[in-house]
C-alpha cells in the first residue's frame, strides 16, 4: 500500500492533471471580502428560493399581477409631451394615437373600468372585429376601420391592442403583459355592400361607447349589433331603380342634353338596373353585372342615333356611365394610399379597374354593333357642352340627391350633401367655363371644397364622413371623357381614345386626391390632440435613398 502510495507521489503534474481554476500547492485560496460584489443571479442572503408551481415558467406571470391594476405601459419622456385626449372625437383621438410611433404612443385614460378579474378579452376582440367587419364593408377607409377598432378596445379596457385591416381580412392582437401569451382573432370580409344608413348607425354605437358619460356593457353593445345587422334599409326597391333612372337623366342634362334626352337616359338606367338586380339574383360576380348594366343606355342612345331625330344621343349614354363609375370605391382607394394602407389601396384600385373595365365592355359591344349597322355617332358632339348655368345648377344637385338615395343615406342627411354638391359644381363651373383653367386642377378644387365640407359636417354630427362626400362628387366624374374615349376606340381611333381614357383617369384621380386633401385641411380648423407636440416630432422619413 505504501509503495502504491510512492508511486503516486512520483507521477509528473501535467496541465492536463489539474483544473486551471485549482489554487497551485502551497497557497490557499483568498478569503471573499463581504462588500466584493457577488453575480447579479446569485440569491441574496436569507431569501428562500421560490418553488415554481407544477408546469410553470420563470416567464409566468407573477402571483401579484392584477390586469385591472396594471401601470401605465408608457410614461412619454420630455421631448414627447403626453397629448391631451379628452377635447376630442373619439375619431380624432384614435386617428392620432395611431398615427404616433408606437413607443411614443400615449395611453388614454380608460371608459370603461374592468373588473378585478380583467376584462372579457374574447368577448371584446370578437365585438372589436364585427364592428370593423360592418364599416369595412360599408366602404369606410382602413384608417377610420382602425380607429374605430382602437377606440373599442380602449374603451373596455384592452390598452395593449394592435388592430390591422387590409381589403378582405380584419385581425387584431391583445397584448396582456410583456409575460403574457399575446392574443389573436382575424375575421374574414366575403360581403359588400352599400348602406350608409348602417354605417352611420355603427358610428353611433362606437360613439357611445367610447363617451365617458354612457356606460355600455358588452351584452348591450352585442345586442344593438344585432339590431344593425337586421335593420331594414331606409328606402324600398322601387324608389331605388326610379332614383337611377333620375341621376341618369340628370346627368345627361348636366352635359347638354333636353327633354327627350332626360327620358331615355332614365329608361336606359332603369333597364340597366333592372338586368343588375336580375345578374345580381343569379349569384353572378359584380363584374358581369356591370357589363349588363352598361348596354341599355348605350343601345338606346345608338338607337336614336339611327333614328336620325336631331337630338343630343351621346348624352344618353354619358348619363348612363354617371350612374356606374365607380367614384365611392377610387376615393376609399385614394385614401387609403394616401395614409399608408398601400396593400389595401392595391386592392381596391384594382377593384375599381375591374369594374371600370366591365362598363368598358358593355358600351364597346353596343357601339360595335350599331356601328355594323350603319349608326354614325359624332364623337366631336360629346364635347361639345351647351352652358346653361342655372339648368346645370339644378341638375347637379338633383343628381346628388338621387345618388344619396342609391347610398341608402339617413333622411337627415340627403339635404346637406345635395348643398355640398351644388357647391362643388358651381366651383367647378366658374373655374373650368368662366376662368378657362384645365379640367384636371378645377375638379381638384372642387372635390377639396367636398372634402373640407364634408369633414366638417361629419365632426359635427360625430359621424363618418362617406355620407357627407361620396355623393357630393357625382357631378364631378369623368362621364363625358369616359364615353368620348370609348367612342374613338370603337371607330379604331385607338391612340386618341386611349388619351381620352388616361384624361378621365387623372379626373377620376383629382377627384380622389382632392377629397382627401380636404379632409386633412378640415383639420386646420378643429381641434387636434397632440397638436402641440406634433412640431416637436420629426415627420417619419420613408424610402429616400437611405
Amino acid at each position: 500500500m505504501a509503495e502504491a502510495d510512492g508511486a503516486e507521489d512520483r507521477k509528473p503534474q501535467s496541465d492536463e492533471a489539474h483544473s486551471a481554476f485549482t489554487p497551485p500547492p502551497g497557497m490557499e485560496p483568498e478569503a471573499l471580502d463581504e462588500d466584493q460584489p457577488t453575480s447579479e443571479f446569485a440569491r441574496p442572503a436569507g431569501a428562500e428560493p421560490v418553488q415554481p408551481e407544477p408546469g410553470g415558467s420563470a416567464f409566468a406571470t407573477p402571483a401579484t399581477y392584477s390586469a385591472a391594476h396594471s401601470p401605465p405601459a408608457y410614461t412619454p419622456g420630455q421631448d414627447f409631451p403626453l397629448a391631451q385626449l379628452k377635447e376630442s372625437p373619439w375619431q380624432d383621438r384614435m386617428r392620432t394615437m395611431l398615427r404616433m410611433p408606437v413607443d411614443v404612443r400615449p395611453v388614454p385614460d380608460l371608459v370603461h373600468r374592468p373588473s378585478e378579474a380583467g376584462p372579457a378579452v374574447g368577448r371584446v376582440l370578437d365585438l372589436t372585429l364585427r364592428i370593423g367587419e360592418l364599416l369595412l364593408a360599408g366602404g369606410e377607409g382602413a384608417e377610420d376601420v382602425e380607429a374605430a377598432m382602437f377606440a373599442v378596445t380602449r374603451s373596455y379596457g384592452l390598452d395593449r391592442c394592435e388592430p390591422t385591416v387590409t381589403f378582405t381580412l380584419l385581425s387584431i392582437t391583445h397584448q396582456p403583459s410583456l409575460v403574457d401569451h399575446p392574443v389573436s382573432a382575424n375575421r374574414t370580409v366575403r360581403r359588400r355592400g352599400t348602406d350608409y344608413n348602417r354605417l352611420s348607425a355603427v358610428y353611433r354605437l362606437v360613439d357611445d361607447i367610447s363617451a365617458p358619460e354612457i356606460e355600455i356593457s358588452l351584452e348591450e353593445a352585442y345586442r344593438r349589433l344585432a339590431e344593425i345587422r337586421r335593420n331594414r334599409h331606409p328606402y324600398p326597391g322601387w324608389m331605388l331603380t326610379s332614383a337611377a333612372g333620375l341621376l341618369a337623366g340628370a346627368a345627361s342634362t348636366l352635359v347638354g342634353g333636353g327633354v327627350l334626352v332626360f327620358i331615355a337616359a332614365a329608361l336606359g338606367a332603369v333597364l340597366g338596373d333592372r338586368l343588375a338586380w336580375l345578374c345580381a339574383g343569379r349569384g353572378l360576380p359584380e363584374f358581369y353585372q356591370f357589363v349588363v348594366a352598361a348596354m341599355p343606355p348605350a343601345a338606346i342612345g345608338v338607337a336614336l342615333n339611327m333614328t336620325g331625330i336631331d337630338v343630343k344621343a351621346s348624352a344618353v349614354i354619358t348619363g348612363g356611365l354617371f350612374a356606374l363609375l365607380p367614384g365611392r370605391a377610387l376615393v376609399a382607394a385614394v385614401q387609403d394610399g394616401l395614409t399608408g394602407f398601400y396593400i389595401t389601396a392595391s386592392a381596391r384600385l384594382l377593384e375599381v379597374m375591374y369594374l371600370f373595365i366591365g362598363i368598358i365592355m358593355g358600351v364597346l359591344v353596343v357601339l360595335y354593333v350599331g356601328l355594323q349597322f350603319d349608326a354614325s355617332p359624332r364623337p366631336e358632339e360629346v364635347l361639345e357642352i351647351q352652358q346653361r348655368p342655372l339648368i346645370q345648377i339644378a341638375a347637379s344637385m338633383v343628381l346628388v340627391f338621387t345618388f344619396a338615395i342609391l347610398l341608402q343615406q339617413e333622411r337627415a342627411t340627403v339635404l346637406i350633401v345635395t348643398l355640398n354638391g351644388g357647391v362643388a359644381w358651381v366651383t367647378f363651373g366658374a373655374l373650368h367655363y368662366a376662368g378657362e383653367i384645365p379640367p384636371v386642377p378645377s375638379t381638384a378644387i372642387a372635390a377639396g371644397l367636398v372634402g373640407l365640407f364634408g369633414q366638417l359636417f361629419s365632426r359635427y354630427r360625430f359621424a363618418s364622413a362617406l355620407p357627407y362626400v361620396t355623393a357630393a362628387i357625382g357631378p364631378l366624374l369623368p362621364g363625358s371623357a369616359t364615353y368620348y374615349g370609348l367612342l374613338l376606340i370603337a371607330e379604331n381611333r385607338l391612340n386618341e381614345g386611349l388619351g381620352s381614357l388616361v384624361n378621365a383617369a387623372a379626373i377620376a384621380l383629382a377627384i380622389a386626391i382632392g377629397v382627401n386633401l380636404g379632409s386633412e385641411t378640415s383639420r386646420l380648423f378643429m381641434r387636434i390632440p397632440g397638436a402641440a407636440s406634433a412640431a416637436k416630432r420629426r415627420a417619419a422619413k420613408r424610402t429616400r435613398g437611405f
